[in-house]
This record gives structure tokens, C-alpha cells and sequence, in this order.
């Protein structure tokens, strides 16, 4: 009500009174015991309140010493109760209202609250004026404990589903017995299961083992965790006997196990749990959890324990199971794999494996370096079809026959048709992709065929990673069975310093993506990672395996052919330029420039970069491969740079005399403008083209140019 001398005064309504009637003191007992339940007209215009006598013994009121006052009833209530009955009543005759229901709080002497309820029909005019409220109130002690009762009792059992919920997500997706400890262990785990601290037990040949704990627990105690089974101590008491022990307090801990009397001042818990660990009649273990503040252990909390434990005991019981699984698959895997990879002369080769996380479920990767003829030697990554023991058993006799045929000496070609027949003519319809290298890091020649796999990546000396144009055949087995056993081999050249790597598509594949991802998120980490084959084959391992998961096996094979720096007096830099590798040229030019600069040799950097430009030019257009660039010092008998250009074509160039229009033929013409000496050598399959850029030596003789090495004194 706006009107100020009509709206309700909510102290008629919410009277209290001490547990004292007309007849004197009333205890709480007996007036729980009555029934109590009044009536009450309150007159909002004349600001009276007519109640009868039980409604103002619920009030606690003295009938004879009544006025019919409504704050008479309001003076008792707490402040705080005072407003909060206010608002309501305010609201529902402002409102518009035409009832109003309410429970308050009313003080009593002993200390104590009684609750009353108060439920009322407000009468309005006409126009809708709030005039007259009439209504009952009784004492309503008894029934708002009982549901109090009800909804704490609802609350906790909800907690106790909520226990269990959680920890049976959570250990679900544990597979190994490492994830069940981490689950039990990690960020919430206690909170997960309501205990202040954790320890969690194995049996191992008629031993203990604490596998994990957390937070409070005796097993933290020295010479109190893992050794031999011993009844003197509560976990293994509980597993020997296989029945759950219920600890409630300090003393009767120690009662039971004297042995921990002299650590009774260490331990920070009051109550605990022992649980056995059982599955399948099988005892594993024992789960201890302790509290800080329980000192009772009531039926539903004893049986959520015991749940906890079964819930438990079967997470590890199927982990165990995985991880012997595990253990026996990676073994058979392990056992069909290189034991040792040799050491080369010329470089380092680094190889790792990685099983995909499957139980038995092992895959058929595989990897192999094999010593060959004339100090080269042969390279191959492949994988089996399938993710089963069959799978690895037939890689098992791929990888060995491929490996006889390699040492026989044959071309890569006949190696990868060979191993195909073979395949094929095993009792299986498993087929096999590969690549297959043959190397000879002397010269840096790689001979390079593909069976439907990856081809390799080349990491550059200066960080950049290509990707070569391999071609393929098809797969092992296939191949044979469609009469198609042509194996393209494809010739690469690996500058000291560069870095071939081979792999499966475990190391690129992530789950819903496109393959093209992760081929191109492996060149990135080839590209930032180390120089060293090891310390390469570690970073790709730890950042891709880790990162796409363990869907899938992985085998690498990283090498790397020895960097050739020369010395501090005469250092020196090789460089491949791809001739499909538009890019190739300009950073070649770069290179230059930026290593002269680097050896204090800038004057010399324009006319080296018209050269390097030249010679490059010459090779990328007039024969059918790239071209290595290599750029030395020369320190005697005077500080003067050598720039080689070598290529594999057998056709020497020859000096020609250019017209005024022609556009090219000026090569040779401007070695002989800018070089001090220079001269075409052949070199294996094909040619080198070198200058030296500098002062003269003393007495230095131009030599022959057209072909010859210049002598020089």
C-alpha cells in the first residue's frame, strides 16, 4: 500500500513469544507436542489485530497482557527476520495479491529457533484496496526440521553419486595403470573422491608396491610403503585378509598396529579406509583414503567406499591386462627390428620407433640400414598393411629379404621387384609401401625409389627443406599381382651438411585432417630443428608423435652427411640447387654475398655473385639435373676465393665469339674477365666448372683455359 497509515505492519503477522503459556514454563519437548495453530484478524484501517488465544501462544504472547497492538508481536524478531518479513507481506498487499503464505524464524529463550508459518487471505474493496487480512499460524517446528532432514540426506547421497560418477569417467578413460594413477592423483583426483589422501598399492610377486600417492597417508612413512607384505600394517592386513577396514580415529589405529605408535605425531588424519582390490577373485592390491575431519563412517559412506575400491580394481585389472598386451607387442615388434644401426664413414644416421598405443594392435613399420659393396650402403623406411601381430610378422620377413637383396649388390630398381615378388608369393593379401636409398656419402649421391610411400625431404646447409620429385611405383605385393614391377629411380645429391629424411605416415597423420597437414607441418619442425641426426630425430619425435597421439606406429631415419667447413683459415660452404627450385638461383646468389661478407671478403662478393649467377644459369639450362655450388678460401700464397660448380652432364662447354644481338654465349668470356685462372675438371658422371676470384699469385701462370688446370706457382 502507498498509504503510509494503511499498509500492514508485518510485526502482527510474525509475532514470537517465549516457550512460557499461562500456565508457565513450557519445554521445547512439549510444545512440539501440542498442537498449536491459531486464528487472527488483522484490521489494516484501524491498525488492530484481533488473534485468539492459541495463535498467540504460537506467537509466545501472554493473552492477558495482549493490546491488540500489531508491533506488539514485532518487537521479539531479529532485525534481520524483521525485514525480511516486511518485504513479503509489503509485496503482496502492494502487489495486488490475494493471499500471501510465509515461514519465519522466531527466537526463543533456551537459545533455539521455532519456525512459524503464517498463511493469510487479504480482503480488498471494491477498488481493489487491501482493507482486512484474515488467516491462521501455527507452529511449523517440527515439519521444516524433518525436511531439512530429507534435503540433507538428498544432498549428501546426491554427493555420493556424484563421487562416483566422476571417478568412473575419469578412470574410463585410463588405459594404462599409469593413467589410473594419474587419474586417482592428478588436478581433482582427491576432491574426485572426497578424501584428503591417497594411497594406492599393487601386489607384485607376494610383495607391495605403492604405486601412487597423495595427500595424507601412513604409507608416506619411512619403511612404511612398498616391501614385503606385512599383516602389522593396515594396506597389508587388508590385502591378506581381503576385507575392508574402517579407521576412526588416531587411537584405534594405533591400537590395532602398534608398529605405527611412534608416528602417531606425523600423521595428519583422523579417519581412514582400507579397501582390498579385487577383480575377478583375483587380489591386485589394496586402496587406502584418508580424512581430516570424518571421524564416523556411516553404512551409505561405507558402501560408497567399497564402491570406489570395485570401481578401481577393475580400472587397473583392465589396464594390467593392457599393458602386458602392450609389453608383448612392442617385444615381437622390437624383436623384428635392427637391434644396432652402424656406425658410417661420412656421416651419422639416427632411427627411431614408435608403437601405436593398441594393445596387440601393433603395425608393420619398419626401418633398415644395410651395408652394400664399394663402401655404399642401402636405406629403407616402409610400412606393412594392417595394425596386428600378422602385420608385424610379415614385415618381419619383407625387411629380411629385402635386406638379402640390397647386399647382393642389385640396383635399388631390381631391389624393390624383387622384395614385391617376394611379398606376393607369401600365403597372404597383405601388400607393403616403401622407399628405398642407396648412398654413397663420399660423392653424395643418393639413388632413390619409391614403392607407394612418402618420398624423402632434404634439409638444406641454410635451415630451407625440400622436397624432391621421387618418382613411385606402386606398392609391394601389388605391383606384382597387376605385372607392373617398374620402380623409377630417382637421383639426388646431398651436399656435406645436408639432412635426408625418411619416414612413415604415423609421424604426418592427425586425426580428421588432411594428410598435406601434417607433411607440411614435418617440414616446419624439420626446418626449425637441430642440425644433429639424433638431436633432429628426437625433435621430430617429441613434437609430432606426442602431438597427432598414438593412433598409428612411426619410423623415422634421419642422415646426415658430414658438414664440410673447412678450417678458420679456409672455410668453405656447399650449396644444391634443385633445378626445379625456382628460388634456388637468387638464394644461391645470396649465399654468396653473406658468406664472403662473413670471412671478411666483401670486395670480392660482386664479382663471385656475376659468376656463381653465370655458372648456375649455364647448368640449370643446358643439362637435365641440379648443380652443387661449393665456395672455399684459398689462403696461399694469397687470400683468394674458388667457386666450383659441378653437374652431371659429360658435355663440356665450349668458347664461342657472340654477335652484337645474340644473348647468350658470354659465359666463358666473363670467366675470363673477371677470374684470375679457371678450368673445367671432370668429376665421376659429369664436370666441374671452377674460377678463383682474387689477387694473383706471385709468378702465376694463366694455365690452360680450356680444360686444363692451370698451373700455378
Amino acid at each position: 500500500m502507498t498509504d503510509s497509515s494503511r499498509r500492514a505492519e508485518p510485526a502482527d503477522l510474525a509475532p514470537t513469544r517465549s516457550a512460557r503459556g499461562p500456565s508457565g514454563e513450557t519445554g521445547t519437548a512439549e510444545r512440539l507436542a501440542m498442537n498449536r495453530t491459531g486464528s487472527f484478524e488483522w484490521d489494516l484501517d484501524a491498525r488492530s489485530l484481533d488473534i485468539d488465544d492459541a495463535g498467540l501462544m504460537v506467537f509466545g504472547v501472554d493473552p492477558a497482557h495482549f493490546d491488540a497492538r500489531p508491533s506488539a508481536v514485532l518487537e521479539q524478531l531479529d532485525p534481520a527476520e524483521r525485514a525480511r518479513l516486511e518485504v513479503t507481506i509489503n509485496e503482496a498487499i502492494g502487489g495486488g495479491s490475494n493471499s500471501y503464505s510465509v515461514h519465519f524464524q522466531v527466537p526463543l529463550p533456551d537459545g533455539s529457533h521455532q519456525w512459524t508459518h503464517v498463511q493469510a487471505r487479504i480482503l480488498r474493496t471494491e477498488e481493489g484496496r487491501a482493507h482486512r487480512v484474515i488467516g491462521v499460524v501455527r507452529d511449523a517446528t517440527a515439519e521444516v526440521t524433518h525436511s531439512a532432514f530429507v534435503l540433507d540426506l538428498e544432498k549428501r547421497r546426491r554427493r555420493q553419486t556424484d563421487i562416483v560418477e566422476r571417478t568412473t569417467s575419469a578412470l574410463s578413460r585410463a588405459v594404462t595403470v599409469d593413467d589410473v594413477t594419474a587419474a586417482l592423483t592428478g588436478p581433482g583426483g582427491l576432491a574426485g573422491i572426497g578424501a584428503d589422501g591417497l594411497a594406492l598399492g599393487l601386489v607384485e610377486n607376494s610383495a607391495l608396491n605403492i604405486i601412487a600417492l597423495s595427500g595424507d597417508s601412513v604409507e608416506v612413512l619411512d619403511g612404511l610403503g612398498s616391501g614385503s607384505l606385512d599383516a602389522g600394517l593396515p594396506l597389508g592386513d587388508t590385502i591378506l585378509n581381503g576385507r575392508p577396514r574402517f579407521i576412526t580415529s588416531l587411537a584405534s589405529l594405533v591400537r590395532r598396529y602398534p608398529v605405527l605408535e611412534p608416528h602417531v605425531g606425523r600423521l595428519k588424519f583422523r579417519a581412514a579406509a582400507y579397501l582390498p582390490l579385487v577383480a575377478q577373485a583375483r587380489s591386485l592390491g589394496g586402496l587406502a583414503l584418508f580424512y581430516r575431519e570424518r571421524t564416523v563412517f556411516s553404512a551409505d559412506e561405507r558402501i560408497l567406499c567399497l564402491g570406489l575400491a570395485a570401481i578401481v580394481a577393475q580400472s587397473l585389472q583392465r589396464a594390467m591386462l593392457f599393458d602386458e598386451e602392450r609389453e608383448f607387442a612392442t617385444g615381437l615388434q622390437s624383436a623384428m627390428l635392427p637391434r644396432r644401426i652402424q656406425e658410417i664413414e661420412g656421416g651419422e644416421i639416427a632411427v627411431r620407433y614408435h608403437a601405436a598405443w593398441s594393445g596387440r594392435q601393433v603395425g608393420g613399420d619398419w626401418y633398415d640400414v644395410i651395408a652394400l659393396p664399394k663402401n655404399l650402403f642401402g636405406i629403407v623406411v616402409g610400412d606393412v598393411q594392417g595394425h596386428d601381430t600378422h602385420a608385424a610378422a610379415i614385415m618381419g620377413q619383407l625387411r629380411i629379404a629385402l635386406r638379402a637383396y640390397a647386399a647382393e649388390g642389385h640396383a635399388p630398381s631390381t631391389v624393390l621387384a624383387r622384395a614385391s615378388r617376394f611379398l606376393a608369393e607369401l600365403d597372404t593379401d597383405r601388400f607393403a609401401t616403401c622407399t628405398y636409398a642407396q648412398v654413397d656419402l663420399a660423392t653424395g649421391t643418393v639413388r632413390v625409389v619409391r614403392a607407394g610411400h612418402f618420398g624423402p625431404l632434404i634439409r638444406h646447409t641454410d635451415g630451407r627443406v625440400g622436397t624432391p620429385q621421387v618418382r613411385g611405383g606402386l606398392p609391394l605385393g601389388i605391383s606384382t599381382a597387376f605385372r607392373d614391377e617398374e620402380f623409377p629411380e630417382t637421383r639426388l645429391d646431398l651436399v656435406p651438411g645436408e639432412t635426408l629424411v625418411l619416414y612413415t605416415d604415423g609421424l604426418v597423420e592427425e586425426p580428421g585432417a588432411d594428410i598435406d597437414t601434417g607433411v607440411a607441418a614435418l617440414i616446419r619442425e624439420v626446418s626449425d630443428g637441430p642440425a644433429g641426426a639424433e638431436e633432429l630425430a628426437d625433435h621430430l619425435s617429441d613434437r609430432l608423435w606426442e602431438r597427432w597421439g598414438s593412433g598409428d606406429d612411426v619410423a623415422l631415419l634421419v642422415l646426415r652427411r658430414s658438414p664440410d667447413l673447412g678450417s678458420p683459415r679456409a672455410p668453405r660452404l656447399h650449396q644444391y640447387i634443385h633445378q626445379a627450385d625456382p628460388e634456388g638461383l637468387s638464394d644461391s646468389r645470396a649465399i654468396v654475398r653473406q658468406a664472403l661478407s662473413d670471412w671478411d671478403m666483401a670486395d670480392l662478393a660482386d664479382d663471385a655473385v656475376l659468376v656463381t649467377g653465370e655458372l648456375l644459369v649455364n647448368v640449370l639450362l643446358h643439362t637435365e639435373g641440379g648443380a652443387v655450388l661449393t665456395l672455399e678460401v684459398l689462403p696461399e700464397p694469397v687470400r683468394r676465393i674458388r667457386l666450383s660448380v659441378q653437374d652431371r652432364s659429360s658435355v663440356w662447354p665450349r668458347r664461342r665469339t657472340p654477335g652484337e644481338t645474340s644473348t647468350s654465349g658470354r659465359g666463358l668470356l666473363l670467366l675470363d674477365a673477371v677470374a684470375i685462372c679457371w678450368g673445367i675438371e671432370p668429376r665421376g658422371e659429369g664436370k666441374a666448372v671452377w674460377c678463383e676470384i682474387g689477387p694473383k699469385p706471385p709468378r702465376a701462370d694463366a694455365g690452360e683455359r680450356d680444360g686444363g688446370v692451370p698451373h700455378r706457382s
